[in-house]
């Protein structure tokens, strides 16, 4: 990444233009003078250097620039929590690079929102996660998926629930890119009836719901990186 004062999200890399948000955020908060260095962001891989101008302002300098998206794709999908924990689980997991947020209701879930809450919540994750992707300088956004229901979500291909039984798998980008953490009361028998053989775990430690979101995007984000392997060889030698 190259340095630079500020990092933004721009919807042409063409002609980068400032939200009256973000002109307001480099210009008033941030203080940037005249000149210094930008970094715009298409959120789809592509990045621009350029220099803030007047007005707020972007004058591009040289050609925009694209990298393909980390591979696989790796997903956190997490049970309704209360309060504002999940606008921190949103900002995490984005600081961490994880392609997609995925947000349900469980059997267990005490949080129930109406259609309207759902949106108007959904509208704040999405921008939370864009503040967060110029904070951690990304060049990609995250999806951040309208709330489901656990039947939507836990029948994809390489679906797993974290779960804290020892004999649970430990978790691979080869089985389990998507990793679901159910709600502070524990998954229902149903939700372990349809996730039996597909579970995963973190530790030995019992982990609240936000904890679990974020430990399986550090997780599943090292493992992409290889910072960490599976422990699949470890396992077969024991």
């Amino acid at each position: 990444m190259v340095r630079a004062a500020a990092h933004v999200f721009v919807a042409d890399l063409e002609r980068p233009s400032l939200s009256d948000v973000d002109a307001h955020h480099l210009e008033r908060v941030l203080r940037l003078r005249i000149g210094e260095v930008v970094t715009a962001s298409d959120g789809r891989g592509g990045l621009r250097v350029c220099r803030f101008a007047a007005g707020g302002a972007l004058e591009p300098e040289g050609d925009a620039s694209t990298l393909a998206r980390p591979a696989p794709a790796i997903a956190v999908g997490f049970a309704l929590v209360k309060s504002e924990k999940p606008e921190w689980i949103v900002q995490k997991l984005t600081e961490l690079g994880v392609d997609r947020i995925v947000p349900f209701v469980a059997e267990r879930s005490v949080v129930r929102w109406d259609a309207t809450k759902a949106e108007r919540n959904l509208e704040r994750w999405r921008r939370v996660a864009v503040e967060a992707a110029m904070q951690s300088r990304q060049r990609w956004l995250p999806a951040v998926e309208p709330v489901r229901s656990f039947a939507d979500v836990a029948g994809g291909a390489g679906v797993a629930l974290a779960d804290g039984d020892p004999a649970a798998a430990v978790p691979s980008l080869e089985s389990s890119p998507t990793i679901l953490v159910g709600p502070e009361g524990g998954w229902s028998d149903e939700e372990r009836r349809v996730g039996s053989g597909r579970f995963v775990r973190f530790g030995g430690s019992v982990l609240r719901a936000e904890t679990a979101a974020i430990a399986a995007g550090v997780l599943l984000s090292a493992l992409r990186e290889s910072v960490v392997s599976s422990g699949k060889g470890r396992e077969e030698r024991s």
